[in-house]
C-alpha cells in the first residue's frame, strides 16, 4: 500500500458506525472474560477477521477510488505483465502448460485479469486460475472484472476457494500483500523484560493500550531478538508475528512444483528489529489515509504490520523450498522484465497522456522513495530450471 498522510477522520456513514459499535462490543466482552486484558495478536485477529463484522469480512470498500489503500496492481497492469512475463518460462518450460495458478486474497482481480492477459498474449497454455479470498464483497469484485476482461474459456477456468487445495499443485503462487495482514503480537521492551500489549477498557468504557508481563511464547523469542539485534533503547515498541512460520509451511505444503512469489512491505531482520527502528512498523490504513492509533475505527480501518523477510526465508528453508530471488519491489521488476513491457505498452510514444500514465506508474512501482524499496519481493520454489535469475539482484545475502 502506498502510505498516505496522517488523519482521524471519524466514520459518517451510518452502517459503518454500526459496524464498529457491534465489534467494540464483541471486543469489549473478550476483554472481560480475559479478565480485562485482550492480547494485540487477538484484537487485530477480530478487528480484521470477525464474521461480519471485522474489516476484511464487512463488505466495506477498501481498494482503489474511495477504499481504503491502493496495490501495485491497482497502480498500473505493468505489474501484473511484468510477474506474467518473468514467470511465464515456469509455466511453458518447467509445466508443459499444464501449470496451476494460485493467488492469495486477489484484490480487484486486476493482478489476475493482467496476469492471464498476458499468458495469451505470449501463448502461454494454463489448466486452472484459483484465488483464495477471505473477503465476500472483494471476491464478488474479483468475478465481475475477470468476467468482464477475460475469454469465456478463459473465465471458466478461474475458480474460488476458501481454504488451500486438498492436493499439492504444479504451478505458480502468487501472494501480493497477504503476510502484512496477518495478525501480530505487539510487545515493549523496558526494564530489561518483555511487556505484552494488549487492549483494555478505561473508566468511560473506551478501549484503550496496556501492558503486562509477557507470557513465555512470546517473552522468549523477543527476548532472542533483543540479545541478536539490540541492545534496544528502554521502551522500545515492536512486533512479532507468530503465524508467519506456520503459513509459509502450509504454503510449501501446497506446491509440490512450481514458484511462488511474495510481495510486501517489510525488511531483512536486522533491519526490523534495528534498535533505531523503536516505535514498530504497526499502522492503520483508513479512507487512503495513515492512522498511527491501532485502536481507531475498529472493523473500518485496514491494519498491518511489516514482514519479516529473514523469517521467511528461514520458514522457507524448513519446508525444503528454495529462496530462489530477494530484491527490493523496483530493481526485481526492472530486473524481470519491467522496462520491455513499458515499451510494448506505449510503442512509438505517439499517445502523450499513455506514455505519461505508464512512465508515472513505473516511476510508482520503483522509485526508491516510492514502492520501489519499501516493498520487497521473493521467489520461493521448487523443481524448476527455467526461472529467468540472472537479471535481478541478488540480495539474499542481506537476509
Amino acid at each position: 500500500m502506498m502510505p498516505p498522510k496522517p488523519s482521524t477522520n471519524a466514520p459518517d456513514d451510518p452502517v459503518a458506525a454500526a459496524i464498529a459499535e457491534r465489534l467494540q462490543a464483541s471486543l469489549k466482552e473478550s476483554i472481560a472474560a480475559g479478565d480485562g486484558f485482550l492480547p494485540f495478536l487477538d484484537y487485530m485477529q477480530a478487528a480484521l477477521y470477525a464474521p461480519g463484522l471485522g474489516y476484511y469480512v464487512n463488505g466495506a470498500h477498501k481498494l482503489g477510488e474511495g477504499g481504503d489503500f491502493v496495490t501495485a496492481p491497482e497502480l498500473s497492469p505493468l505489474f501484473g505483465e511484468t510477474l506474467a512475463t518473468w514467470l511465464a518460462p515456469v509455466l511453458r518450460d518447467d509445466l508443459g502448460g499444464h501449470g496451476t495458478m494460485l493467488e492469495f486474497g486477489a484484490g480487484s482481480g486486476r493482478l489476475a485479469g493482467d496476469f492471464i492477459a498476458t499468458l495469451r498474449e505470449q501463448g502461454v497454455d494454463w489448466e486452472r486460475y484459483w484465488i483464495i479470498e477471505v473477503s465476500p464483497d472483494l471476491r464478488a469484485r474479483q468475478q465481475a472484472h475477470l468476467e468482464a476482461t477475460l475469454t469465456p474459456q478463459e473465465y471458466a477456468r478461474v475458480a474460488w476457494l476458501d481454504t488451500l487445495p486438498d492436493a499439492p499443485v504444479r504451478g505458480v503462487v502468487l501472494a501480493n500483500e497477504v503476510l502484512d495482514a496477518l495478525p501480530v503480537e505487539l510487545f515493549r521492551w523496558r526494564e530489561g523484560r518483555v511487556w505484552q500489549v494488549g487492549v483494555t477498557t478505561g473508566v468511560g468504557g473506551d478501549l484503550g493500550l496496556a501492558e503486562r508481563p509477557a507470557p513465555p511464547a512470546l517473552a522468549e523469542p523477543v527476548a532472542h531478538l533483543q540479545a541478536e539485534y539490540g541492545p534496544w533503547p528502554e521502551g522500545y515498541l515492536s512486533e512479532w508475528r507468530p503465524a508467519q512460520r506456520a503459513w509459509v509451511g502450509a504454503l510449501a505444503d501446497c506446491l509440490a512444483q512450481g514458484v511462488a512469489v511474495i510481495v510486501d512491505y517489510g525488511f531483512p531482520r536486522a533491519a526490523y528489529y534495528a534498535p533505531e527502528r523503536h516505535q514498530g512498523t504497526l499502522v492503520g490504513y483508513y479512507r487512503q489515509q495513515m492512522i498511527q492509533d491501532p485502536l481507531a475505527h475498529p472493523g473500518l480501518m485496514d491494519l498491518t504490520a511489516s514482514v519479516d523477510f529473514t523469517g521467511v526465508a528461514e520458514a522457507a528453508a524448513g519446508a525444503a523450498l528454495d529462496v530462489l530471488a530477494y530484491a527490493g519491489q523496483g530493481e526485481f521488476l526492472l530486473g524481470a522484465g519491467l522496462p520491455q513491457r513499458f515499451e510494448a505498452r506505449v510503442g512509438s510514444g505517439e499517445d502523450a497522456r499513455l506514455t505519461m500514465q505508464a512512465a508515472q506508474a513505473v516511476r510508482m512501482l520503483t522509485l526508491p522513495g516510492e514502492m520501489g524499496e519499501r516493498f520487497q519481493m521473493m521467489a520461493l520454489g521448487r523443481g524448476c530450471s527455467h526461472l529467468p535469475l540472472t537479471a535481478i539482484p541478488d540480495r539474499r545475502g542481506r537476509l
